[in-house]
């Protein structure tokens, strides 16, 4: 974790974005771990990302662990979901990366349950993923590296290829609409809108050693 921790608070935002791909994302609950590998996920350039909660510097009580030391849990609501955000810069400097889609690993069971879902409908989408790894509000503010919703690098993979892409859903924002600040596995079923043609049937994840 020390060195996930390091990229944290030396890295840029674009870099810990691409980094995080094939992360391990751990939820302790009460009825278990539930959890999976990072597949798709979004950086936001505070101040002047125009498609950022924080352009301008903007800072409401809603958005106050933006601007909170790195790793700290940003949660908001878009239209009834909650999506997951992690802080990736020094205290005052609001820049973070939001989660978009896992590929689901343990308590797999349990998430089809929660979602009523199977295959990649359960977590390919940023509320989707929330809802499967039951995230609650009160995560808010909480670290990324040691609350019950934390990274565990031990499990991380290394996908075969890393694409950048436009974020999702940020129309009439300039050239922010699209600048490829969206990082994803190429190949994995799990991403938002992924095209049956682009799936890699090997997977997406290079071989492991021993």
């Amino acid at each position: 974790m020390d060195e996930t921790i390091k990229i944290f608070e030396t890295a840029s935002t674009v870099d810990i974005a691409r980094y995080l791909v094939g992360m391990y994302l751990e939820h302790e609950t009460t009825n278990g771990k539930l959890g999976g590998y990072i597949v798709d996920c979004e950086a936001y350039l505070g101040p002047e990302d125009m498609a950022a909660h924080s352009y301008g510097m903007r800072n409401t009580p809603r958005l106050k662990a933006m601007y909170q030391k790195p790793g700290t849990i940003y949660l908001y609501t878009m239209h009834t979901h909650l999506i997951l955000n992690m802080v990736t810069q020094p205290e005052g400097h609001p820049q973070g990366v939001m989660i978009r889609a896992i590929e689901p690993v343990e308590g797999k069971k349990q998430m089809e349950a929660i979602r009523a879902k199977t295959g990649p409908e359960l977590s390919n989408g940023p509320g989707k993923l929330v809802e499967a790894l039951d995230i609650s509000r009160e995560l808010y503010g909480q670290s990324i590296f040691s609350s019950a919703l934390h990274l565990v690098p031990e499990k991380r993979r290394i996908p075969k290829k890393i694409k950048s892409l436009p974020r999702v859903g940020i129309p009439n924002k300039g050239e922010w609409t699209d600048m490829p600040l969206r990082f994803v596995a190429s190949g994995n079923p799990y991403i938002t809108k992924a095209r049956r043609q682009e799936i890699d049937p090997e997977g997406s994840w290079q071989k492991e050693e021993g």
